[in-house]
């Protein structure tokens, strides 16, 4: 690719921009609206509005913008889907959003060996459409439309994590390209290797401090013989809790087991018009295998919600009804702030070792009762790990204040459980305190030499995952 050299009399930012409209033509935006758009994601801090958008269609482009932007010493935010829950997204020291949603190919299916190669911009949605006439699909389902470059970013999970895994385990290898544009290959196809530093793994989860990621060679799965959904309600919160212990601790494998709160229950039942259910603590599952197995693993959950006052477990194996119950538990962050309209919703991401899951959402519960917050619980709790929407007037400075030390109060019980602050939402902007504390200074000092080593102007997504 040819290189363009701006004016020597502009300035860092004007220069890049000036270089990148050279390189991507209209695709090179200054446009209000749109740096508007990539200011933040779906999290309560404040939008930083980008210098500029560049969106970027290929790793030879994502490599010119870097080095550009490396020369002139001009941050650069990658944006995917714009999801984000933590403030990874904000530019908060201005300079290029890179935007990678352009970058949708699906490269390569090996249906024999059951990998693909794709680019950062598609979704779980789109994959699994393409995927589906072979037999195959991609499990990680964090629930929202985003796109799995930002999913490898972030280190993403979601609902089918207790079964197949986060996506970290199912990354095989990955093309990224460096702060100072050079282009690097991670992994392999092999299953499995004992061959240097696994880079692979660095990558996942650095948020865009490290590099950018434009290819993502994936494990994929075959699609179950047979599947089924059930769906059981309990009087109380701690019945449903214990319930799940139970099951992960007997090593049914479940393929997913979801936890809903009154609270966020009454909120899908009128968001997602769910009729028929009654506002209570709700266990929300998925059992994958041979109809046999199947059938003999939803039996033995059934008995277990039994023993804990369990009601009305109601099978659900016709894809329309788990379809419609799965689009509901999917629906959940929306339905929580559809619920108080006007209010914007702070999230937790605790995960604690499953003995200890009982202890920290109990725990959670009655700090949202004494706080006078309404705060929707739901979880991935076959995992430890549960989410609470802590619904607040983002213009209040009072509520926001208090909803924050709400915040820090459940995140602390977690990591006194031997738990961490993050399951699967990352670090941004909104847990950086919390990773100093679970972590020690000593080990972030080793994270942050690793970020100047790799990126040694700090002009990738300044300002995350470190306070300073």
């Amino acid at each position: 690719m040819n290189s363009f050299s701006p004016p020597s009399s502009l300035g860092p930012v004007d220069a890049v921009i000036a270089a990148l409209r050279a390189l991507l033509g209209d695709r090179l935006s200054t446009n209000d609206a749109i740096r508007q758009q990539h200011g933040r994601g779906e999290d309560t801090t404040t939008p930083t509005l980008p210098d500029a958008v560049a969106f970027a269609k290929t790793t030879a482009e994502v490599s010119e913008i870097l080095r550009l932007c490396h020369q002139h010493e001009v941050p650069v935010t990658p944006f995917g889907a714009g999801t984000s829950l933590e403030g990874h997204v904000n530019p908060v020291r201005a300079g290029i959003t890179l935007d990678l949603s352009h970058m949708t190919g699906i490269l390569e299916v090996n249906a024999e060996d059951m990998d693909c190669l794709i680019e950062p911009g598609v979704t779980r949605q789109q994959l699994n459409e393409f995927l589906r006439d072979q037999g195959l699909f991609f499990p990680v389902d964090p629930g929202s439309v985003c796109t799995i470059g930002g999913m490898c970013a972030t280190r993403a999970s979601g609902t089918n994590a207790v079964r197949y895994g986060t996506i970290r385990e199912n990354v095989l290898g990955l093309e990224v390209v460096l702060a100072d544009g050079r282009v690097i290959h991670t992994g392999g196809r092999t299953r499995k290797g004992a061959n240097g530093y696994d880079l692979t793994r660095l990558f996942i989860g650095s948020e865009g401090t490290l590099g950018v990621i434009t290819r993502i060679r994936l494990r994929l799965h075959g699609i179950p013989e047979a599947t089924s959904a059930a769906v059981c309600q309990f009087p109380t919160l701690a019945d449903a809790v214990n319930s799940v212990i139970t099951v992960m601790q007997l090593g049914i494998p479940v393929a997913r087991i979801e936890l809903l709160d009154e609270v966020q229950m009454a909120a899908c039942i009128a968001y997602s018009k769910l009729e028929g259910y009654a506002p209570v603590p709700t266990l929300f599952l998925e059992f994958h295998g041979t109809e046999a197995g199947v059938t003999e693993q939803a039996s033995a959950v059934e008995a277990i919600t039994a023993d804990h006052n369990g009601s009305g477990f109601a099978w659900a194996r016709e894809a329309e009804t788990r379809n419609r119950l799965w689009k509901a538990r999917h629906d959940a962050y929306w339905a929580g702030i559809a619920y108080r309209p006007g209010k914007r919703g702070i999230t937790t991401d605790v995960c604690v070792p499953i003995s200890r899951l009982a202890e920290a959402l109990l725990g959670a519960k009655a700090d949202i009762e004494a706080s006078g917050f309404e705060a929707p619980i739901v979880g991935h709790v076959g995992d430890g790990n549960f989410h609470t929407i802590i619904l607040v007037e983002e213009n209040n400075a009072d509520e926001m204040e208090r909803a924050w030390a709400l915040d820090r109060k459940i995140v602390q019980r977690a990591l006194d459980l031997g738990g961490t602050c993050s399951g699967e939402h990352g670090i941004g902007l909104g847990k950086r305190e919390f990773l100093e504390t679970e972590h020690g200074m000593e080990a972030i000092a080793v994270m942050r030499s690793l970020k100047t080593t790799l990126d040694p102007k700090g002009i990738l997504n300044p300002g995350k995952m470190f306070r300073n």
